[in-house]
């Protein structure tokens, strides 16, 4: 008994060394660019390369901050981390459609940033259980523009091309300050894949993306202007109001 006794004290003190680790590394990176990625790595041993160079959110034009969320996550400035009505929306999906085609994923713009700044390549269930842990530090840690600001620099756009300052100088020969609409919704249409899409040379279907994009980025406003969010929320609720009218007629219906 004594002995189950000090090895529960090990494993605790092991994980609380181990939370304590974490914490600190977060708010390391709350201050400082992230050094490097897993995926600029495997990308310089692949490619060769791997280009970035460093903007804070500040010096980039605002189009591509709202470029990425019109396009991988329409809720995050909302959100803890986690969009649930995404992730409810995705495993039907993928149940139905279990073993035929490609399986829809989730991921929150703050999930990719703890992906791919603090994790591994790979997929295991350690992985996504990280996933989870510093997904939930960075949303409690680090304000919503400082994960933004992060994913942009980080995010792969392109064969050894990492952030949107880098890409917006492979792609447009520019600034990513200088960008319009159009060119932030077309880097932003390669993220699901960037190794198969390519902003130098789109295809079609990397075109319809784009205008889709430029089209969500009009609805959606400037998703960094307080009064354009406090609009949404108030949308938000009374859409919440009217599906829960609906949910309570249905329901009477069901028992007349």
């Amino acid at each position: 008994m004594r002995r189950l006794r000090s090895v529960l004290r090990a494993a605790a003190l092991v994980l609380l060394w181990c939370v304590a680790l974490s914490v600190g590394w977060v708010l390391l990176l709350r201050l400082f660019p992230p050094p490097v990625t897993s995926t600029m790595v495997v990308q310089r041993l692949e490619q060769g390369r791997a280009d970035r160079s460093w903007r804070s959110l500040d010096d980039m034009a605002r189009t591509l901050p709202n470029a990425v969320i019109a396009a991988e996550d329409q809720k995050f400035m909302f959100h803890h981390g986690f969009d649930l009505e995404a992730i409810e929306k995705a495993l039907d999906h993928n149940e139905r459609r279990k073993g035929r085609g490609r399986m829809k994923g989730a991921s929150t713009i703050s999930q990719q940033v703890a992906k791919n700044v603090f994790l591994w390549q790979g997929r295991t269930w350690v992985r996504k259980g990280l996933e989870v842990w510093f997904t939930a530090l960075i949303e409690l840690l680090w304000s919503k523009e400082r994960i933004l600001e992060v994913y942009l620099n980080v995010a792969e756009l392109g064969p050894g091309t990492f952030g949107a300052e880098a890409a917006a100088q492979r792609c447009f020969g520019r600034s990513a300050a200088r960008l319009g609409t159009q060119e932030a919704a077309l880097l932003a249409a390669v993220l699901p894949a960037p190794r198969r899409y390519s902003c130098q040379r789109p295809s079609g279907s990397v075109r319809a993306r784009q205008q889709w994009i430029a089209q969500q980025m009009s609805n959606l406003g400037d998703q960094l202007d307080p009064a354009v969010l406090e609009r949404a929320r108030e949308e938000m609720a009374r859409e919440e109001q009217r599906r829960q009218r609906q949910e309570e007629r249905r329901r009477k219906r069901r028992k007349s």
